[in-house]
């Protein structure tokens, strides 16, 4: 890494980096600080993530300003159900001449906002597989690469279902968290609103470009972890497959379907960053822990028993764990 002598240095630079970063979107966003944990590990992970939670807790707002304190490119999709494919990712043309030109669509940028995925039917949701799992775009044959970092950072409203189309497993398992985002506390929502009824801007400054990014990426791939740390993170994955010979209880009366090998990853490499952010040089079994919901819960599909005792997806990885 350029900047660095060291990866022990790299390893500092990252936590100094992080704290940095805390700091500067605190400015805007007021307490979520778990969520914006969660939100930069997913981005020095090289994965996606999908915030779930009512109108008004400023899913928009924390996503534009994380876009805001990183040099990089930021496209905002508003999801609707008269939403196509080439409204994503762009469509060939013919040019005065009459030949063929390819537009590129939002989709090429480095942050996307997919505001309210679920609003747009089944086939423009499918467009942007391939984009989250291959960082490239397909149109008429012809391969399109995004410029990387990459980061779908999408939204969701839990509580108005009507009109909306569920995300499908497949998609859901491309997004390396599924974060939850729940009410500010009183104290925090009186800053909140002290905040935002005032005429004062907050604006905050950039701090890291596409370069740091991606040297913090290669990084925590080359963090060292223990094998016993990796066989706990792989453990906690096996025991969400009932029909494994085995599984615990809660899992067989429960659950209908584990998460797979994706999540035993991703529990590995949020692990990783997250050491690092806390300090640490390698991870712990904590380390998990500490990011085993959000990797989970979109993962796992509870049984209709769980549904009819009021058993969330949250209580049963608890007691997983």
């Amino acid at each position: 890494m350029a900047k660095f002598a060291t990866e022990v240095e790299a390893a500092d630079g990252l936590h100094a980096a992080y704290q940095d970063l805390k700091t500067e979107i605190s400015k805007v966003i007021i307490g979520q600080d778990d969520v914006v944990r969660l939100l930069l590990t997913s981005v020095f992970c090289q994965g996606h993530c999908l915030l779930v939670g009512v109108p008004g807790l400023a899913k928009t707002l924390l996503i534009q300003t994380l876009a805001s304190v990183m040099d990089l490119d930021f496209n905002r999709i508003q999801f609707t159900p008269d939403l196509m494919p080439s409204d994503i990712l762009g469509a060939e043309t013919l040019d005065k001449d009459r030949n063929f030109k390819f537009i590129k669509g939002p989709i090429f940028s480095n942050i996307i906002l997919a505001d309210e995925i679920n609003r747009t039917p089944p086939k423009t949701q499918a467009a942007l597989l391939e984009a989250m799992q291959e960082y490239k775009v397909t149109i008429a044959g012809e391969d399109y690469n995004l410029d990387k970092p990459f980061f779908v950072l999408a939204t969701q409203n839990p509580i108005e279902q009507e009109g909306t189309y569920p995300l499908p497993e497949a998609q859901l398992d491309r997004f390396m968290f599924n974060i939850w985002l729940d009410y500010p506390s009183y104290e925090n929502e009186v800053d909140i609103v002290k905040q935002t009824t005032s005429d004062i801007k907050q604006t905050v400054n950039k701090l890291l470009s596409g370069e740091d990014i991606t040297a913090f990426q290669q990084l925590i791939r080359k963090v060292p972890i223990a094998d016993n740390v990796v066989e706990y993170a792989v453990s906690l994955v096996h025991k969400t497959r009932p029909n494994l010979p085995g599984s615990p209880k809660i899992s067989s009366d429960y659950l209908e379907w584990g998460a797979g090998p994706r999540a035993s990853q991703y529990l590995v490499l949020g692990a990783k960053c997250n050491a690092l952010f806390n300090g640490k040089y390698s991870p712990d079994i904590e380390d998990v822990k500490a990011i085993a919901k959000p990797v989970l819960r979109h993962r796992i599909v509870r049984s209709f028993k769980a549904e009819a005792e009021g058993y969330s997806v949250d209580r049963i990885i608890e007691e997983l764990l």
